[in-house]
This record gives C-alpha cells, structure tokens and sequence, in this order.
C-alpha cells in the first residue's frame, strides 16, 4: 500500500508548489477539487486544505467537512484551508486591519512542535491574504 497525502484544492495559485514540496519529501500526493468526495481509506495519512481567492466568509464561500476530516487524518490548513478550519472548528475569522501581500520572514512561536521540524526562524515565504484568525478554536 502507497501512502499518500491528499491535497484539496480551492482554487489557490499555489496548490502546485504545495504539491511539489510534498513530493520533494518524498511522499506521493494527489491535488482533488475541494468539491470531490473521496473515501478516507487507510492509505490516506493527512489532508491539506489549500489557500483560496475567497473568504471564508463569502456567501456561498467554498467547504470541506473538516470536521470528518480531522476525525480520521491530520489536517493542514494553508491560508484559506487555516482560516476554513478555524471557523468551522469555532474560531473566529474576519477581515485584516490591512491586506498583506509580499515576501515575509517567518516567525516560529513553537519551533519544537515536529510539523515545524526542519524550518528554519526567519525563513522567506510568500503571503497573500485580507483575513485572519482572530480567536481561535
């Protein structure tokens, strides 16, 4: 059996680059639009929900069942997939004070945390985004 990682995709312009990191661990992957239902069969070892042009608060903003989801594999959310899970899990999101967009460093509040294991602090990435988390789950 062929453990994989399955990648929802919801519209991002980076679901790609997430796959192409994935594989670059060594981890076959496959990207499904979000809307595809799929099994949860034992091969499945963890969802990543990706970024999306929506908000989360959108009318008629686009959903997963995070809550199935998370009963039976890790869940990543990236951006749009964070803020979809935080929401439906209990957060709260809502609109930035301002809209970021650009080249970021990353700050690590817990660099020992084993998702976080081989990130570098201060490491460059890319960020896109009006919303965020204000309260979380």
């Amino acid at each position: 059996m062929t453990h994989k990682i399955i990648i929802l995709d919801f519209g991002s312009q980076y679901t790609q680059l997430i796959a192409r990191a994935v594989r670059e661990a060594n981890v076959y992957c496959e990207i499904l639009p979000y809307g595809k239902y799929f099994e949860l069969s034992a091969d499945i070892k963890g969802v990543i929900l990706s970024g999306s042009p929506c908000s989360v608060n959108d009318d008629n903003a686009p959903t997963v069942d995070v809550a199935r989801l998370v009963q039976h594999v890790p869940v990543l959310g990236v951006c749009y997939g964070a803020q979809l899970t935080a929401k439906v899990m209990g957060g709260h999101v809502d609109k930035s004070n301002k809209r970021e967009y650009g080249r970021a460093h990353l700050h690590l509040q817990h660099s020992d945390d084993v998702l976080l294991q081989g990130i570098t602090e201060g490491s460059q990435v890319w960020m896109s985004h009006s919303d965020s988390i204000k309260h979380l789950p």
